[in-house]
């Protein structure tokens, strides 16, 4: 069925495609104005809709490039607000969004800001900062950032892959040439030559060079609300797992829940789905109703942010509410080059030389 529906839209594919393209073209010939800054500016961004793992290769570069005053300027998808808006105490998930929410808790030493006019908003931060990452702004083309990190799911990067509406990519794949780094997330830990190269394939020879490999890696559970850890392990075959999530692809994290258990009832949504008060009420009766005696509620750390809003932590109290960090790792190989050109450019660009 799906796969009909497909062809029905392939034509409305063409014409976004021609559009697009245009698009870029009018971009690319000076014609539409774009803004570049003395400082680095650095976008984490992909050609797909929906998740390709763009909060943890931001968390990355956070890591990376500690010691810098960085800020981190996201549109803030999801958000109930509009305009420019620095993350203080009083931002919430649904001020800011569940991602810029994330970073603010997680990194308290850098600025975390929204605005859907990215110029406005480097505008706003450049002068007492050093770099600004831009979370999802490969399609920004009003903005000319120095260093373009563009992801690529393991997995969808095997499949061909349409434009809107009959796939999922923004615009033509061929977009991969303006970005100075290519990295493959979601890769198998021990990946094979022969899926490098087949992964390398999919690009033209000067851009496989620019290719990179990373993984996930899970980190200790932490309580909702409390300074609280509980390893992975302490899962075991007879805990049932009732899984939240609101993320585009869950699959990579219920794989490696089912490492330790196969009891997971999982409670699925759309990307960045705004839970209600009745989702949250399935939930809990769904968890109360079951007999084990070990049992225990996982979520992500991006849909923690929407939980942490009053009236749905309350839903919760009392009850084993977790959340798993995830953060990236780069195969040995990779992980040098990557940091490498990231750093150089950093350290080479004009306000920092």
């Amino acid at each position: 069925m799906i796969r009909y529906l497909r062809l029905l839209l392939l034509p409305f594919s063409v014409l976004y495609g021609i559009i697009v393209l245009i698009r870029n073209k009018l971009y690319d010939a000076g014609v539409f104005k774009q803004t570049s800054f003395d400082l680095p500016v650095i976008c984490v961004g992909n050609l797909v809709v929906g998740g390709s793992g763009k909060s943890p290769v931001t968390e990355y570069l956070i890591n990376l490039l500690a010691g810098k005053r960085i800020a981190v300027l996201s549109r803030g998808y999801g958000r109930n607000s509009k305009g420019y808006i620095v993350a203080d105490q009083a931002a919430t998930s649904m001020t800011i969004g569940d991602e810029p929410m994330q970073f603010y808790r997680k990194f308290p030493n850098i600025t975390v800001a929204v605005c859907e006019d990215r110029v406005k908003g480097i505008n706003r931060l450049k002068e007492t900062h050093d770099l600004i990452i831009l979370d999802d702004a490969f399609q920004h083309r009003s903005v000319k950032p120095g260093f373009s990190i563009l992801l690529f799911e393991f997995q969808k990067l095997q499949h061909p892959q349409f434009l809107l509406p009959a796939g999922n990519l923004r615009e033509s794949f061929s977009g991969y040439h303006r970005a100075q780094a290519l990295l493959v997330t979601k890769a198998p830990q021990g990946i094979t030559e022969m899926q490098r190269s087949a992964c390398a394939a999919k690009f033209d020879t000067d851009s496989a060079n620019r290719l990179s490999f990373s993984y996930l890696t899970y980190h200790d559970l932490v309580h909702l609300t409390l300074s609280e850890k509980r390893s992975c392990s302490s899962i075991s075959v007879c805990t049932s797992v009732f899984l939240l999530t609101g993320i585009a692809n869950p699959l990579p994290l219920v794989s490696y829940l089912k490492q330790y258990t196969q009891l997971i009832f999982h409670h699925n949504y759309p990307d960045h789905y705004r839970f209600s008060v009745q989702n949250i009420s399935l939930l809990v009766s769904a968890f109360n109703k079951n007999p084990s005696q070990d049992k225990i509620i996982i979520t992500t750390e991006k849909d923690a942010q929407r939980l942490l809003d009053n009236t749905l932590k309350e839903l919760l109290l009392n009850l084993p509410v977790y959340y798993l960090p995830v953060k990236i790792a780069l195969t040995d190989e990779d992980r040098i080059t990557f940091d490498n050109k990231i750093i150089e450019y950093v350290s080479s660009t004009t306000r920092n030389r």
